[in-house]
């Protein structure tokens, strides 16, 4: 192949997968069940929504991907949806959010003086006090609304989650016809019910769990589709046990052996390509897992960290990614090739939850001591793969 032609097709490729960023409805697999379970939510008036799950398990994506399925039938806002982050707080979050939709925008709402030039937008219905009462009152009569706000884990203001609580129950309990859709890490579902055991029953949880190995090969498939590339079985099977359910390494295993199959100017993805993908990934990986990798296996005259962090990216996990201290034995045992007690490494396995290192881990405490579980879940695989590349596991 000529070397414009293949810049070009590599070009294709990359812009075929979306390692680095939510995808939209065009490149979206899977999620069929978790799509119904919402839209079900979403066309039921007084219903809401939490969409909770690992980081990296896709439910950005899938926000993304439910605002264009519906934006026939809701107003939404313009820019899809809304991010907080910590300096979020109850005001400013709907500030946030109303002025995104126009006044002009809603055929229920008419300014004073009955002009149909309507200016401005929902947030100036907004009083100085912002309380759930006046976001009821703000949204009465105004259509159907729906509004997606990503990140909730991050909003640290304890009375923000309380009242975002508030709002969900009071917009249920006087069938106001806008719906929520919240996004964030399982630990946030928790914190947002326990302010009101009664808005249970006004909020569905849909759980993101990783992906099946049929929904990580649409990913695949979907990919090299545009690009007329295929891939032998024993490839696509590595790269979905290597991205350990996570689509982002999915399309980020995808991408680079795509690339290195045109390179070799074959149309066909094979075992070999997903080793230099491995590579490729390791060394194009973000620097914040690599850091994360770094600051959770560095420790001056101690070696055991990196083998106790490996054990635990290869234990076993329910389904919300978390692990015992019983579940790492097994594995730091056949990598250590001798059988350990837990006392051995237990103190690593804290350590991780500590800021010096990381933290790499998040502990929860249960009945009988602790669970475990990669506080961003996209370093587990970071670390499986870093090990296969130094032939510490095969």
């Amino acid at each position: 192949m000529e070397s414009n032609n293949k810049l070009a097709l590599m070009e294709r490729i990359a812009t075929s997968f979306s390692p680095s960023a939510p995808i939209d409805s065009r490149a979206f697999a899977g999620r069929e069940s978790q799509i119904t379970d919402v839209i079900n939510a979403c066309v039921q008036r007084g219903q809401h929504v939490v969409i909770f799950g690992e980081r990296g398990t896709g439910k950005t994506s899938l926000a993304i991907t439910l605002g264009k399925m519906l934006c026939t039938k809701f107003v939404i806002p313009e820019c899809g949806t809304i991010n907080c982050d910590q300096t979020t707080t109850f005001a400013s979050l709907w500030r946030a959010i109303l002025s995104e939709i126009p006044i002009s925008q809603n055929t229920n709402f008419r300014p004073q003086g009955g002009s149909d030039r309507a200016q401005g937008t929902f947030a100036q219905l907004l009083p100085e006090n912002v309380t759930p009462h006046s976001i009821r009152a703000a949204l009465r009569d105004r259509g159907k609304l729906l509004f997606i706000i990503d990140e909730v884990d991050r909003i640290k203001d304890k009375t923000t989650t309380t009242l975002l609580a508030d709002t969900i129950k009071c917009l249920s309990d006087h069938a106001i016809d806008t719906t929520l859709v919240l996004v964030g890490v399982a630990e946030s579902v928790d914190t947002l019910i326990a302010e009101h055991e009664s808005v249970q029953r006004a909020l569905i949880q849909v759980h993101m769990p990783r992906m099946s190995q049929a929904e990580i090969d649409k990913i695949i498939e979907n990919g090299l589709a545009p690009v007329r590339m295929t891939i032998e079985q024993n490839a696509k099977r590595r790269i979905y046990k290597l991205s350990q359910g996570l689509p982002h390494y999915a399309h980020l295993l995808g991408m680079h052996s795509a690339q290195a199959a045109a390179a070799q100017d074959r149309q066909r993805i094979i075992i070999d390509d997903t080793h230099q993908a491995l590579r490729k990934a390791l060394k194009h990986a973000q620097q914040s897992i690599a850091d994360d990798y770094e600051r959770a296996t560095m420790s001056a005259g101690e070696t055991l960290h990196r083998w106790v962090l490996l054990a635990c990216a290869l234990a076993n996990t329910d389904e919300h990614g978390y692990f015992t201290a019983n579940d790492v034995r097994t594995p730091f045992s056949i990598l250590m090739k001798k059988d350990h007690p837990v006392s051995l490494f237990s103190q690593h396995l804290h350590a991780f939850c500590e800021d010096k290192y990381g933290p790499a881990l998040h502990k929860t405490a249960v009945a009988r001591g602790y669970r475990y579980k990669f506080k961003n879940a996209i370093l587990q695989p970071y670390v499986i793969m870093k090990a296969l590349e130094a032939k510490v596991i095969s």
